[in-house]
């Protein structure tokens, strides 16, 4: 049975990566650490987690986390990168749901997370944990950077097109929407009830933190760099998220073709799901789950791609994601514990 421990298991990201490890077949949770909640009762706090979980909040003492087999970080930016030099020293592999890794260079991190890096010889090393993209990488990587989660739909939605050539690589347009958890359990003005309920609006147009997450993976998959906008919103609901993806083809190419393409690019992946033809993907079809739906279309018979992509962003979009980078990194079913259906209603 492997060790596993989860540091930071207070935040959203955190619960749903304890609600997955709780019933995995593979696995025993040695710590879940908390400094300002040490010493109480992970179920106190999470009734959820009643008869699942039994144990209580620790301090992240790096000596009792050597002990373990894998460490997920679920902690805020420019926690991770303090800790995990000394935990792949001492042969520990890590999985981070932050940036921390994401970015390879230091400089681009430095700029857009507004502290410089504590380890950026380990950028480089860092596999993206992104497995229909990188999952032999995964299977050797002793640390392994959880996407993020508007990177994760927006990857998915385009990489059959970039992979191939298919559209031009400046000029894609990604919309995206994302229920009010993505914002995390702190306490904040625009994530209120009466502010986030009955609203609709963009935000971070000028430049989001997932932009050159988003960009370096579209790139490395094009071959070259890419060009695009990339424009979040916030809607009133807690869980999902939708992004709409606009490409030009290079080519004129019929419908039927483009779906063929996404079909034969993820047919033997388990968790993607590409839709047929005239779909319209819902956000609620993935609830819970760790799947990414998708659909494709061409307006009009034109030469602009429309992808439709649904995930939801604390399962597919994080902890779930991170449970299947798990799974791969130590050999396990690559769906254990990753087998439960979307919630309806």
């Amino acid at each position: 049975m492997n060790k596993i421990a989860v540091v930071g298991g207070t935040g959203y990201t955190g619960v749903e990566l304890l609600r997955l490890l709780a019933r995995h077949p593979g696995v025993e949770l040695q710590a879940i650490t908390s400094r300002a909640e040490r010493g109480r009762p992970v179920a106190e706090l999470f009734p959820s987690l009643r008869g699942q979980v039994d144990l209580c909040f620790s301090a992240p003492d790096a000596e009792s986390l050597k002990q373990c087999d894998l460490v997920f970080f679920a902690t805020p930016n420019g926690v991770a990168m303090q800790q995990v030099p000394e935990l792949l020293a001492a042969g520990v592999r890590v999985i981070d749901l932050a940036a921390d890794f994401r970015l390879r260079d230091a400089d681009q991190w430095a700029h857009w997370y507004g502290m410089a890096h504590a380890c950026p010889e380990l950028l480089q090393q860092a596999v993206y944990g992104l497995p229909e993209r990188n999952r032999e990488a995964i299977r050797q990587a002793r640390l392994v950077a959880n996407p993020g989660c508007y990177p994760t739909a927006t990857q998915l939605g385009l990489l059959p097109l970039l992979e191939r050539a298919l559209v031009h690589p400046e000029g894609l347009i990604v919309d995206a929407k994302s229920g009010v958890s993505g914002a995390g359990r702190q306490a904040k003005v625009g994530s209120l009830l009466c502010e986030a309920s009955e609203n609709f609006q963009a935000y971070a147009v000028s430049g989001h933190r997932h932009l050159p997450e988003i960009r370096q993976g579209l790139s490395e998959a094009a071959g070259q760099p890419v060009e695009l906008t990339f424009v979040p919103h916030l809607i009133p609901m807690i869980r999902g998220i939708h992004a709409t993806l606009y490409a030009r083809l290079r080519q004129p190419m019929q419908l039927e073709d483009v779906q063929a393409v996404f079909e034969q690019r993820y047919a033997d992946e388990p968790f993607v799901d590409v839709m047929p033809m005239a779909s319209h993907p819902e956000t609620r079809s993935v609830k819970g789950a760790n799947h990414c739906r998708l659909a494709v279309h061409l307006p009009q018979g034109g030469d602009t791609v429309v992808v439709l992509a649904v995930i939801d962003n604390l399962v597919k979009g994080a902890a779930g994601q991170a449970v299947q980078n798990m799974n791969i990194m130590l050999g396990l079913d690559e769906s254990a514990g990753l087998d439960g259906l979307a919630l309806l209603p």
